[in-house]
């Protein structure tokens, strides 16, 4: 161990780019068998610190100390993890087309004569590994077949499987429901009695309040300090992540409720979810609660055109609709903000100017040429409205932290003028100050005549945000509340878990 019992030590830490300082004299010190968290505004110089402490990047300045061994330099992730240092990242990147068991020992494959692949061993020890981690799974199986939820286990069971002492885990719940979020817990603590230190970084202050001992914040690339977690509250936690006070992350403001947007009439699609029927109005949000896996995104994915149903039907401002594909839904007047921003909503290598112009590309033809002039005027427009933080339209937008590439998102669906809006996860894996950012557009769309519809796992998200909320559980609708149940304290948290629990 380093001094003082660290097994962790990052000290001095400077890391420069073209143009900036991502980390000035930033400083990190974990023990062994301690969960301790990072937090920090996205763009705060988390992830920069963990490509660091992983061999990703090579810092300026600074030192690094691991399991005793002072002014170490992990030339690439393959260093670190031989010396015991694993990270899970909040964007999964499995190898869709191999099994689990491949997954697991890519790199590290058991052999026969010392050249080929022993598979049937490989799944043996596969096996065992997903025994002794409560998962039951096929070590055949391909990680296609699994859900997001899924693949993020067997991406924790990877990092813990061969002697890890030290597990970074990036937002390692942000697609786990509060079943699956306990068993992560359990394991958590496990590897706390194995003296096996933890780095957690997560935006959900509730989280970090459960399961980790102490937390440091780094703000602007700049280290804010390390308090033990029994000691701090959450409103001194918020202001050294923020640097300001955040009283109220909720401001709601209240918008006239019109006339009748989409109607939603018997639903089905067998198997997935049944009979759903709903309506939403414009000015109004409504919220869907329930457990991942509910049914929530699939719903909505299918009123978008994304996936097909068995029965049911759509009516759009009083008129029959047949949505068929995305461009029916986007040419009635329909957006959707997906729950998976990286797979679906963004083209990562084009630029913020071709991300938001791209739904509208169509409307701003002139002759069947793109109006490059006109696309840029009222591109920069959006962006400034929104608030996008870059330091020009034509960066890639795989530059921008998390809370802006929301924004982008946004910014793109509100160009092509929809009249609704669905938002799945909107603020997954973004920071509290651009949560609230968040927030105050979507009561900005609601004032402005948007219906929208809000699907969050975060109960106090989706109970601060919505007019309405429906619960679902298993595939239908189990429950209804109007935001006045809320206010008035005769429906409360306990209510709509009980109801997404299947519970009456």
């Amino acid at each position: 161990m380093g001094q003082e019992g660290y097994l962790l030590e990052l000290e001095g830490i400077v890391k420069r780019f073209p143009g900036t300082v991502a980390l000035r004299n930033v400083d990190l010190r974990v023990r062994p068998g301690e969960v301790h968290a990072l937090v920090g505004e996205n763009g705060a110089g988390k992830s920069t610190l963990m490509k660091i402490a992983m061999g990703l990047l090579q810092p300026d300045e600074g030192t690094i100390s691991f399991d005793g061994k002072r002014g170490l330099r992990f030339a690439g992730p393959s260093e670190a993890i031989r010396a015991g240092i694993s990270m899970i990242h909040q964007e999964l990147n499995p190898i869709l087309h191999m099994t689990i068991a491949e997954n697991i020992f890519l790199h590290r494959e058991p052999t026969r004569l010392d050249f080929f692949t022993n598979a049937k061993k490989q799944n043996e020890m596969t096996r065992e590994i997903l025994r002794r981690n409560g998962l039951d799974f096929d070590p055949a199986q391909k990680m296609l077949s699994l859900t997001l939820a899924q693949m993020q286990m067997i991406e924790i069971t990877k990092a813990v499987a061969f002697n890890a002492k030290l597990v970074i885990m990036d937002e390692p719940t942000s697609s786990l429901d509060i079943d699956e979020t306990k068993t992560l817990f359990d394991r958590i603590r496990e590897l706390k009695l194995r003296g096996i230190g933890v780095i957690y970084i997560s935006h959900r202050l509730e989280e970090i309040n459960q399961i980790c001992d102490r937390v440091s914040v780094l703000r602007d690339g700049q280290y804010i300090g390390t308090e033990d977690i029994a000691e701090v509250g959450r409103p001194e936690l918020i202001r050294m992540m923020v640097g300001r006070s955040l009283t109220e992350v909720f401001e709601k403001t209240e918008a006239p409720i019109g006339e009748e947007v989409l109607r939603v009439d018997g639903f089905t699609r067998k198997g997935v979810f049944e009979d759903i029927s709903f309506s939403v109005r414009a000015g109004e949000i409504l919220g869907f609660s329930g457990l991942i896996g509910a049914g929530r995104s699939e719903v909505m994915k299918a009123i978008f055109g994304i996936d097909p149903i068995d029965s049911g039907e759509l009516r759009f401002e009083g008129r029959r609709l047949k949505v068929r594909r995305t461009s029916d839904a986007i040419k009635a007047g329909i957006a959707m903000v997906t729950e998976d921003r990286r797979e679906y909503g963004l083209v990562l290598c084009r630029s913020l100017l071709e991300n938001i112009s791209l739904p509208s590309l169509r409307a701003k033809q002139r002759r069947g040429l793109i109006d490059h002039r006109g696309e840029l005027d009222y591109v920069d427009g959006m962006a400034k409205e929104l608030s996008i933080k870059a330091s020009s339209l034509r960066i890639p937008v795989s530059n921008l932290s998390g809370g802006n590439q929301q924004k982008v998102i946004l910014a793109k669906w509100l160009i092509a003028d929809p009249k609704l809006i669905i938002l799945d996860e909107p603020t997954r894996g973004i920071d509290i100050g651009a949560k609230s950012d968040i927030y105050k557009l979507i009561c900005k769309f609601a004032s402005q005549g948007l219906a929208i519809i809000l699907v969050s796992s975060e109960l106090p998200e989706v109970m601060g945000m919505s007019d309405r909320i429906i619960v679902m559980h298993e595939g239908r609708m189990n429950g209804e509340f109007a935001r006045s149940e809320i206010l008035s304290g005769r429906v409360g948290q306990e209510d709509i878990l009980n109801r997404a629990f299947g519970g009456k």
